[in-house]
Parts: C-alpha cells; sequence; structure tokens
C-alpha cells in the first residue's frame, strides 16, 4: 500500500457510527515514541540464567542487540548476522548450528539454556527449525534449546508477543503435578499481591509459582508441578494453553476484568478449581468503590483518554469510569474483540466518544495539535494527547480484580495532581526494566 492510500484512512470515528468487530480498515501504520511495552527480547529475559541468540538479518540485529544493552544484559544476549548470500548458498541451517556452537564455546561459561531466535527470513526459506534444535541439542545434552521466533509476518496468527509468552516455558520437564501449586503464567510482571487472586490462593495453603519471581534457573524448573496454570491476560492463554497440553496441568483463563460480576465468576471460577469456597467480595467492592469515588472528586470533570496498552480491556475500563460519573472522552485502540457487550453499552450512554486508532500513520501530526487538558490513561494516549498528567502503567500493571480497580483509581487521583516528565518516560523501552537511560 502506498503512503497516499494510508493517509486516506480514517484516525477516528465516534463510537456510534463504529462496528466493534472492525473499528479501522488496516492500512499505512505508525509506532508513536511511548517505549514502555515489552518485546521479546524482554521476555525472553526472564528464564533465569537463560542466554538468548538471535539470528538475522543485520538491520533487526540492530533493535535486539540495543535493547539487551539498555537492560544492562548485554552479556546474556548473542547474534548470528544473516546475509543475502547466506540465502542461496544452502547453508542457513548449518549457519545456524555452527553459529550457535561457537558462541557457547566463547561464553566462558554454560547456560543451562539457549533461547535461538529465527527470523521471518528464515521461514520464508523453510528452514527446518525442529532439526537446527535436535542437532544442537545432540552436540550440548546438557543444554536446553527454546525454539524462538523473531518474526511479525505471524502478527494476523499468533503473534511474536503471544508466542514468546508460551515459549519461555519451553525449557520446563515434566514433573509430578502437586494440586497444591499454583502458577501465574503468561504475563510479563508479578501480579501485585494486594489482589483479591493472590490472596485466595496464598490463603489456601498452596505455592504459588510465577516466573517474575524467580531467581534461579532450578527455582524455575520447579514451576513444572503446578497442578493448575492461570493466565489473565490475552497474550498470556497461549502458554496457559501449551502448558495443559505438555503437563496436564488444568488452565484457568481468568482476563483482567473492570465488571464487578464478570470478576466474580472469574474467582467462582477460581474457588471451583481449587476446592474452596467463594470469599465474600463485600468489602473488596466497597473498597474500590471508595477510591473510585475519592477520585472522581478530585479530578471532576476533567477529559479523559484510555489507550489500550495501559489496560487490556480499554472499552470496559471506560464503562466503569462512566458509570461512576467520570468524564471519558477518548479510547485509543485498533479493536474491541471480546469486548462488545462494554462497546454497546458504552455507544448507548457516550455516543460522542471518540476511538483513535493507535497505529494509523495520520497519528504522526497528532501530538502537535492543540488538545484540551487531558487525563491520560497510558503511554499511548499521554503522547497523542500531549499531556504530562497520564497514568504510566501497562498491561494492567499487574493489578487484578477489585484490589486492581482501586489501586488504578489511585493512580489516576495522583496523576490529575502531579504531571510527570513525560519526555523522560516515554522513552524508557520495557517499563519496570533496568534501563540505562535513566
Amino acid at each position: 500500500m502506498n503512503a497516499a492510500a494510508g493517509r486516506d484512512k480514517p484516525e477516528c470515528i465516534r463510537i456510534a457510527d463504529a462496528d466493534p468487530g472492525a473499528l479501522f480498515p488496516a492500512g499505512l501504520e505508525y509506532n508513536p515514541p511511548a517505549r514502555g511495552m515489552w518485546n521479546i527480547v524482554h521476555t525472553g529475559m526472564l528464564v533465569p540464567e537463560a542466554q538468548e541468540i538471535f539470528c538475522c538479518a543485520q538491520g533487526c540485529l540492530r533493535g535486539v542487540i540495543l535493547t539487551a544493552a539498555e537492560m544492562f544484559e548485554l552479556d546474556r544476549m548473542s547474534w548470528i548476522s544473516v546475509s543475502e548470500s547466506d540465502m542461496f548458498d544452502g547453508t542457513l541451517e548449518s549457519d545456524i548450528v555452527d553459529g550457535t556452537a561457537e558462541i557457547i564455546h566463547k561464553l566462558g561459561r554454560r547456560p543451562p539454556v539457549v533461547l535461538l531466535y529465527l527470523s521471518c527470513i528464515h521461514l520464508f526459506a523453510g528452514v527446518d527449525f525442529g532439526s537446527v534444535i535436535e542437532r544442537l541439542s545432540e552436540q550440548f545434552p546438557d543444554i536446553t534449546f527454546v525454539d524462538c521466533y523473531m518474526t511479525p509476518t505471524m502478527r494476523t496468527t499468533v503473534s511474536p508477543v503471544m508466542k514468546m509468552s508460551a515459549q519461555i516455558y519451553g525449557a520446563l520437564k515434566p514433573l509430578p503435578l502437586n494440586d497444591k501449586a499454583v502458577g501465574l503464567v503468561g504475563s510479563d510482571r508479578a501480579a501485585d499481591e494486594d489482589s483479591e487472586l493472590v490472596k485466595m490462593i496464598r490463603s489456601s495453603g498452596r505455592k504459588l509459582y510465577d516466573i517474575a519471581y524467580c531467581k534461579s534457573f532450578e527455582e524455575y524448573l520447579q514451576m513444572a508441578e503446578a497442578a493448575v496454570n492461570i493466565s489473565t491476560i490475552p497474550t498470556g492463554f497461549l502458554a496457559g494453553e501449551e502448558l495443559e497440553r505438555r503437563f496436564g496441568a488444568k488452565h484457568l483463563h481468568l482476563p483482567a476484568r473492570y465488571e464487578y460480576e464478570a470478576l466474580k465468576a472469574n474467582y467462582s471460577r477460581l474457588c471451583e478449581a481449587l476446592g474452596i469456597d467463594t470469599p465474600d467480595f463485600s468489602d473488596d467492592i466497597a473498597a474500590a468503590e471508595q477510591a473510585l469515588c475519592e477520585a472522581k472528586q478530585v479530578i471532576g470533570d476533567t477529559p479523559i483518554a484510555i489507550d489500550y496498552t495501559a489496560v487490556t480491556r480499554p472499552f470496559e475500563f471506560a464503562l466503569l469510569l462512566v458509570r461512576h460519573g467520570f468524564n471519558v472522552r477518548y479510547v485509543i485502540a485498533d479493536t474491541a474483540a471480546g469486548e462488545e457487550e462494554a462497546f454497546g453499552e458504552l455507544a448507548s450512554l457516550v455516543p460522542e466518544l471518540l476511538i483513535y486508532s493507535a497505529v494509523n500513520v495520520n497519528m504522526i501530526n497528532m501530538p502537535e495539535r492543540e488538545h484540551e487538558h487531558i487525563l491520560a490513561v497510558g503511554q499511548k494516549a499521554a503522547h497523542y494527547f500531549s499531556s504530562d498528567n497520564f497514568v504510566n502503567i501497562i498491561v494492567n500493571g499487574g493489578y487484578y480484580g477489585f484490589a486492581g480497580i482501586a489501586k488504578i483509581a489511585g493512580l489516576m487521583r495522583e496523576a490529575h495532581l502531579e504531571p510527570k516528565d513525560r519526555a523522560g518516560l516515554l522513552r524508557l523501552k520495557g517499563m519496570g526494566c533496568a534501563s540505562c537511560l535513566l
């Protein structure tokens, strides 16, 4: 598609006029300089003691190497450069095997696991990745090799982020399942300890496993004993499904919700799976209501913009705020999949609410326009509406449940009262990771 055709695509639409199944047509895209979201390098680094080896063209290597350098983790990153001649001389597979072997010999240490990333050029060429892994495993029987993929061409099937969220558990080996162990899987940050979810699991006397807690490879391997694995974000679903297929551990997908009855239904499913009584959440709901009320008293009628990188269900979160009197004016998202019910109610309550595309090429000029004072929830909303008053979280911030709602309401109140260094914060890649850019 040429640039002119891309610029013909609309950048925003009234919610009353929008089709939740197809908000915006595909076209030329723009990636704004709001860098908090994690990429596959950050995610792979969650595996303790792992060595990442990227095999791809030099242009692609630049980005992944810089990510590792910015994280102060360059010693855990290695790479094999693919040249044009490699595509025609029949050495693609052997170059991967020989290059990986050379890297391992030169490391000066023996990593227990190697995350080996191939790129889209290898998939186009039909590389037998299974054979590559098999040959390396025979050569280095003391190392576990995990197949990983740097393939943006997968975006319309299984996204690289979702695939990587599953592959970080690829080095786990089968263990006897322990009914007294539960895993939280597929997320790039540990769940908030104050959430009802974590409290219920811990109060039932069960071990709680989360890769974000693991300090060593041996500790990581113990995750395989969890008899129940829980995913809470959309990109974590595949991780739970794969672990159920491989080990037989029950997978519960309990997505982060901002609708009270849906949250209670999630907790009922959890209690049924654990064989425990469902608690009374009256106090938790009251605390969430109080936090929302206090936030509304401070924020008043200030217009609010919400983006999908901050909360995984932006329309449902917007509906929660609208029901509590907040002036939600804008949502930045390119899909409403799974939120059709909340979308329909929002369209009825606030038909003039504008939905902006997060990636439309026309959004490149959005920050330069004059905007009313906005309270932004999310980094993309802060960037596009040029607001220093923003809630700086990604992927729900690790918050969950009624406690999560209360904490995000508190963050909104703080953001309204205390402006942030927008430019300084948005340039940091991989929120929550160490960064040499600080």
